[in-house]
């Protein structure tokens, strides 16, 4: 019971805040239900970005360089979903 409360909080967290990137409405549900399904692997990202940052990157620089360093998992990731 706490990891789908757990998860209904985090997943309105991401809808908020996917809806200010202007996104359409399909991609950002596909992109909460892969980081609710995928939770290991959207941590180490944030993880890798909060790195760059502590370096001295800007955020949208760290942003970018971290998801070209794993873009195939989330194409793969995203492959898998539109299955």
């Amino acid at each position: 019971m706490f990891k789908k409360l757990k998860d209904k909080a985090m997943g309105a967290l991401l809808r908020r805040q996917l809806k200010k990137s202007g996104l359409p409405e399909d991609q950002q549900e596909m992109m909460v239900s892969l980081v609710l399904e995928n939770p290991e692997f959207f941590q180490k990202i944030e993880a890798e970005v909060k790195e760059k940052k502590n370096q001295g990157m800007d955020e949208q620089a760290a942003m970018m360089t971290v998801m070209r360093a794993h873009q195939s998992e989330l194409q793969k990731l995203m492959m898998k979903k539109g299955k």
